[in-house]
């Protein structure tokens, strides 16, 4: 049972199942039940003689999706198809029974409980399956579920990338009475990244399965510990809550009535008791905790308890300490990311002399931040890229697709042309390279093997390096995307982000973000060196989708759950010039204005037939969070083609969530007709929808000055549309450069978007932002 049970048995029953047996002997109020050891699957494994057979059956190629696909398949039929043993059945069963009441079959969550704890749990979030309210019938088939969860694509393809093997990873499962919380939530005892007495809590209705999900967003309270009182309130609009259906006993999805909605979910008087609580956890584990709970017929239980790893040593010292992976935690909560994230701080300064431009040798636009010392490679055509090396400062004219592998080994890039909105400045900023773009005569002014500090905020390159800036040192990618503080912003609005490269897949999964509201395939197949014409007939079909499959896999498998929407490709024709079999590219005097987005995927199909094939082989595999997503719409005869094209490769438009880009007037005039065609959401692309309202090419610096994001024009077009699909029953979201900047956050909020796509860096100022603006005008309705 689980009070038999502590935190020295993690590898015999998982860190679930361990945590809430710590709770249970200091007293808490733990709903009962037991875990399936370990080892019990073991044995199970081994007993039944398909120990063997199982892990070389899942020792495939990695790469190779029809293997994995067998793999999996091959893995539950020997888990499923294989009787318990005798004992094991009855003892189960027998601990099931005893947690029933009153003759009554008990409803229990049957949840993995992970023992390998080398194995990230960001990464493998929603891979060991979770149940509600199973009862009896169901019990034994659902522990055997919970095994061959082990061994889901997902989690062959990580284990295989990482080299680890699968035979030395266990599984218990946790089987605890279901609480059927009329309120649910998450507190961190302390503030989670000073340490002070300050208690954050987050509240809904119904199961805490909502909250996790990203179903709906909760209440937040904080609490001063010192002062004993409610110091914040933010009341959230709690549109659905997640409870038991009273007849079939599944978790069901219900509209919140009116009055509870915008009502706050927990009193003060409930409020002082959940502090008290966690005061008490704290104390027993002697650090700072983050505890999930539940309400149920005015009892708390605690249902899960961590520590918080993100707190400062010293608050005064700017770098945050590390930590915080994503769990799966709490009866009634399906696996998600509610793990804390950690915060870090990039960037050093120049080298001293900010005062003094003696040293100053190129400056542009800071593009990226952080500041780093290295040796110039100046890099003028692309056979020189191998000489870029670890730590190097790379500097080039313009960057381009091709160049990603040289701009991963560089510390820092510097470059001639561009803007905030250039290839250089968006790559460099998802892979956490400080760069400065822009500059006008880097190339020419700089020397090859000359020694600089390059900072990234100030947009500046100094002679001579600085110790304090040096690689690695001060700037670590993953760790400064995370953001300082793990407490979320609890918004109405979801906040999603922006991701160019696959590489960039765990800077942008760290931030916390609700998804990725726009994935771009283009550097995907960009960076492949070869048209897609040409891989195709080079090397197949088969390996064009392969590769599209693992550059969008890493990016879905980082966010899971959460959604992801992909772009199919939109690359103007001389970016595909540059390419070997580019050569009959036609040379269009503005390319941006031409055989691009979805305009070209109808006209030549057939790359486009194997983009979408990839999407529904993901679809195959499991990716259920992956959304497809077209650019460059026009109206509702584009939507149809594309329908067309979805139903050859398998993808039911009726079924699998997709939508357009709004990068033209013409498609935000047009938004109703392309609603009618099917459509479930729609995206603004700011950066081409204000060129092609204002008549500005956006990289034409003769009139970079007229390129305005928030011009009237554009506005009233974005505002119309948004108006338009609420009435039709369409998300929008806008995904372009815009959706960054604090003055489009208010007005789109304004306005009623359904979520808002940020550049990596960007994403917790948003939510900031989001909520701050939310708050308003809920203050302002009400008074």
């Amino acid at each position: 049972m689980l009070e038999d049970v502590n935190a020295d048995d993690v590898g015999t029953v998982g860190g679930k199942a361990a945590s809430l047996g710590e709770l249970i002997g200091a007293g808490l109020p733990v709903p009962p039940g037991f875990a399936v050891t370990a080892g019990t699957y073991r044995t199970f494994i081994e007993e039944a003689g398909i120990d063997e057979e199982l892990f070389d059956a899942v020792d495939v190629d990695p790469e190779d999706s029809g293997a994995l696909r067998e793999a999996e398949a091959t893995a539950e039929r020997l888990i499923l198809e294989t009787p318990f043993p005798e004992a094991v059945r009855e003892e189960i069963l027998e601990r099931y029974r005893a947690m029933g009441e009153d003759g009554e079959e008990a409803f229990v969550a049957v949840r993995s409980s992970a023992t390998a704890e080398d194995l990230p749990d960001s990464s493998f979030a929603g891979q060991q399956e979770t149940f509600l309210n199973v009862r009896e019938e169901d019990l034994l088939r659902r522990v055997k579920e919970c095994w061959a969860s082990l061994f889901t694509q997902r989690a062959i393809y990580y284990r295989q990338q990482r080299g680890f093997p699968h035979a030395d990873v266990d599984i218990a499962v946790v089987v605890q009475r279901m609480v059927d919380a009329e309120k649910s939530g998450v507190m961190f005892t302390s503030h989670p990244s000073t340490g002070e007495p300050q208690v954050t809590i987050e509240a809904a209705w119904g199961l805490g399965e909502a909250v996790v999900s990203g179903t709906v967003s909760p209440d937040n309270y904080v609490y001063d510990r010192e002062r004993g009182a409610v110091d914040e309130v933010t009341v959230a609009d709690k549109k659905v809550e997640m409870v038991k259906d009273a007849e079939t006993g599944e978790t069901v999805q219900l509209d919140v009535d009116e009055e509870r909605r915008t009502a706050r979910v927990l009193s003060d008087a409930e409020i002082g008791d959940l502090v008290a609580l966690g005061e008490r956890v704290e104390d027993h584990y002697g650090s700072p905790q983050d505890v999930e709970w539940a309400i149920y017929d005015g009892e708390i239980y605690m249902l899960q308890s961590r520590p918080i790893t993100t707190i400062r040593e010293d608050a005064g010292d700017e770098a945050a300490a590390g930590g915080g992976d994503a769990n799966e935690t709490g009866v009634g909560a399906a696996t998600g990311d509610g793990g804390a994230a950690t915060g870090g701080v990039t960037g050093t300064g120049s080298n001293g002399s900010e005062d003094d431009d003696a040293d100053l040798l190129v400056d542009g636009l800071g593009a990226s931040p952080g500041a780093v010392s290295g040796t110039v490679r100046i890099v003028r055509k692309l056979d020189q890229l191998d000489q870029v090396q670890e730590g190097d400062v790379m500097v080039t004219e313009m960057t381009m697709p091709d160049m990603v592998p040289a701009m991963k080994r560089a510390a820092g890039i510097v470059t001639d042309e561009g803007g905030m909105t250039s290839h250089a400045a968006i790559i460099s900023r998802e892979l956490g390279v400080p760069a400065v773009v822009g500059t006008g005569n880097g190339t020419r002014v700089l020397e090859d093997g000359q020694h600089v500090t390059l900072d990234g905020d100030k947009g500046t390159v100094r002679a001579g390096e600085d110790e304090s800036a040096e690689p690695g040192e001060e700037f670590e990618p993953v760790e400064a995307a995370r953001p300082e503080t793990p407490v979320k912003p609890m918004t109405a609005t979801e906040v999603k982000v922006n991701v160019s490269i696959p590489e960039a897949a765990e800077r942008a999964a760290a931030t916390g973000a609700d998804g990725v509201g726009l994935l771009r395939i283009e550097h995907m197949v960009l960076s492949l060196g070869k048209t897609p014409e040409k891989y195709i007939a080079d090397h197949g079909a088969q390996a064009y989708q392969d590769e599209l499959i693992e550059g969008v896999r890493r990016v879905a498998d980082e966010f899971y759950p959460r959604p992801v929407r992909v772009r199919t490709i939109d690359a103007p024709t001389d970016e595909f010039r540059e390419l070997e079999g580019g050569e009959g590219e036609p040379v269009e005097p503005n390319p941006m204005l031409g055989w691009r987005g979805i305009r070209r995927s109808l006209d030549k199909p057939e790359p486009f037939r194997q983009e979408l094939a990839a999407f529904a082989r993901l679809h195959e595999m499991g990716y259920d969070n992956l959304e497809v997503m077209f650019p460059l719409v026009n109206d509702a005869a584009d939507v149809e083609g594309i329908k067309r094209h979805m139903r050859e490769a398998g993808i039911d438009p009726e079924t699998h969530r997709w939508g357009v880009m709004v990068e033209t007037p013409a498609s935000a005039l047009q938004i109703e007709d392309l609603a009618e065609a099917g459509i479930d959401f729609a995206s603004f692309g700011t950066n081409d929808l204000t060129q092609y309202t204002l008549a500005v090419d956006r990289n034409n610096g003769h009139v970079a000055d007229r390129f305005d994001e928030l011009h009237p024009a554009v506005l009233r077009l974005i505002g119309d549309t948004i108006e338009t699909c609420r009435e039709l029953g369409v998300d929008t979201s806008i995904c372009g450069q815009a959706g960054s900047k604090p003055e489009m956050v208010d007005f789109l909020v304004e306005k009623g978007v359904s979520s808002i796509s940020a550049n990596i860096d960007a994403v917790r100022d948003v939510q900031h932002e989001v909520k701050r603006t939310e708050q308003r005008l809920l203050l302002d309705s009400v008074r």
